[in-house]
């Protein structure tokens, strides 16, 4: 299965997203990310919960969507409110296109105890979804089947 994961800039969300789907999916799931107005750069604490988790971080940057012009994914996920209501690029044609709606925690406030657990919070959600997306029944669904199950899990 292949993931394209979508968030504006491109810095934390749809890197948690790529880099956990990758590393859960034990090859099962070849996943990426991207951004429409990418930041050009991953945010720090992103790399640093990531690898407190024992995710690898190589090869994590953030770019944008036009450098996937060329992938035929199964599945575009949107992960922030400000991707989901943006205008896809037409390449992305008739691909199932979802939204997974998460907090950004890049943009906690408080102390590093309240960011750890704003992380924490979404890294939890990202791997119940994943963890669903992964079982049996789920791992080899494509086309309108694969759209109502990524839905479905969004909305546990």
């Amino acid at each position: 299965m292949t993931l394209l994961f979508i968030c504006t800039h491109n810095r934390c969300r749809s890197i948690l997203c790529e880099a956990l789907a990758r590393y859960l999916g034990q090859g099962r799931i070849a996943a990426f990310s991207a951004g429409s107005q990418p930041a050009g750069n991953v945010h720090p604490e992103t790399l640093q919960h990531l690898k407190l988790r024992g995710v690898p971080t190589e090869g994590l940057r953030s770019q944008s969507w036009d450098d996937f012009a060329d992938l035929s994914p199964d599945a575009v996920i949107t992960v922030c409110d400000s991707a989901a209501g943006e205008q896809c690029p037409l390449w992305f044609g008739k691909v199932v296109k979802v939204h997974w709606g998460l907090q950004d925690p890049s943009r906690a406030e408080g102390s590093s105890a309240d960011r750890a657990a704003a992380f924490e919070s979404v890294l939890q959600i990202i791997e119940a979804r994943l963890g669903q997306l992964l079982t049996p029944e789920l791992s080899t669904l494509r086309g309108d089947a694969l759209c109502d199950a990524l839905i479905t899990i969004s909305e546990r």
